[in-house]
């Protein structure tokens, strides 16, 4: 086929691909980075503060005033004092290479930001298509001539697509390069938890399960929408991604489970809270929405002790329901067996 043709071709099956795009994933792309920017400005909400591996210190080399400067420090003055002499008479003869070099890392970060979010645009237009990717696509279709930076545009894209998301960017086959985005929730519970705008709706459900893991299992109504007003999603205001905030919360999310919302008892004038419904707790765990947190805070969950160990006790627990109920299963299935085996060998 000539190549004029085969470039015609190509044009025509972008201009369909970009047709059939969800147009509710067109809109995120404009939304994502401010998401991810809201979402990482987040102060910890959580009632212990993140440990600090570390003190810092500041140490000071002024002398004591009215002292006259060592014959060191005077040197070291004279010497500074030529240098930006230097400095000077040479800035005027040339550009200053330093604000040089600063622009063009400064248009650097942004086509890297810029490259990231088209490519979570691209991954949730697969993501909707139930299609896998490989790195080829990726360099092919988004990143193109930036391919020295694809790990960085990755893994910023990566983090956009699980904090505003609730998704997981998982290499499933090394040797293709294959991935496929997974929920952060264990089961498949993409369309219960998406509405019919299909972008997943994950990301807020974790952060909120967060919250009230944080506040003692059972947080406010207030605590909730404290912190979804710092991510810009507010009360009564539609949203791109989440749609209606108060509906998604109070009743599709109690509709199909993962939350709890309940007036608190005797309160006048009445208020509600909000706590894990059932299906949070069959689906994800609290060690999972710790280490969600985290990953918001640029921390890890040992740095939150005392939530921490509640996430481990939490865990164990499971542990131990798991196995209990393995053995159950399998007494059951013992008790079976040995009745059809009794049945069979009865005398006529």
């Amino acid at each position: 086929m000539p190549r004029g043709q085969k470039s015609k071709l190509r044009a025509r099956e972008k201009r369909r691909q970009a047709q059939e795009e969800p147009e509710v994933v067109k809109g995120a792309q404009a939304t994502v980075a401010e998401e991810e920017k809201s979402v990482s400005s987040l102060s910890p909400h959580i009632k212990e503060n993140p440990q600090s591996s570390s003190a810092a210190g500041t140490t000071s080399d002024q002398q004591e005033p009215g002292k006259a400067p060592s014959s060191t420090a005077a040197a070291a003055a004279a010497s500074s004092t030529r240098s930006n002499e230097g400095a000077t008479s040479q800035a005027e003869e040339r550009p200053n290479a330093s604000h040089t070099q600063a622009s063009a890392e400064h248009r650097q970060r942004g086509n890297v930001a810029n490259k990231a979010t088209m490519l979570v645009r691209y991954l949730l237009y697969k993501y909707e298509r139930k299609e896998p990717v490989t790195k080829t696509d990726m360099l092919r279709n988004v990143i193109k001539t930036d391919k020295n930076h694809f790990p960085e545009i990755l893994s910023r894209a990566s983090r956009y697509l699980e904090l505003i998301f609730g998704l997981d960017l998982k290499e499933v086959d090394p040797n293709r390069s294959l991935y496929v985005l997974i929920n952060k929730l264990d089961l498949s519970c993409d369309a219960r938890v998406n509405d019919k705008t299909g972008l997943p709706k994950t990301g807020l459900l974790m952060t909120v399960l967060a919250v009230i893991f944080s506040k003692g299992n059972c947080a406010t109504e207030e605590q909730i929408w404290e912190v979804l007003n710092m991510m810009r999603i507010y009360d009564g205001v539609e949203h791109v991604i989440f749609g209606e905030p108060r509906k998604l919360l109070t009743e599709d999310l109690v509709k199909e489970n993962y939350l709890e919302y309940r007036q608190v008892p005797n309160s006048d004038p009445p208020s509600f809270e909000f706590l894990w419904g059932p299906r949070a707790y069959a689906e994800t765990s609290k060690m999972k929405v710790l280490e969600f947190y985290s990953k918001i805070h640029h921390t890890v969950p040992s740095d939150f002790p005392s939530l921490y160990e509640e996430a481990l006790r939490d865990e164990e627990e499971q542990a131990r329901a798991r196995v209990a109920a393995r053995a159950r299963t399998a007494a059951m299935a013992s008790a079976r067996s040995r009745a059809v085996s009794s049945s069979f060998s009865c005398p006529k």
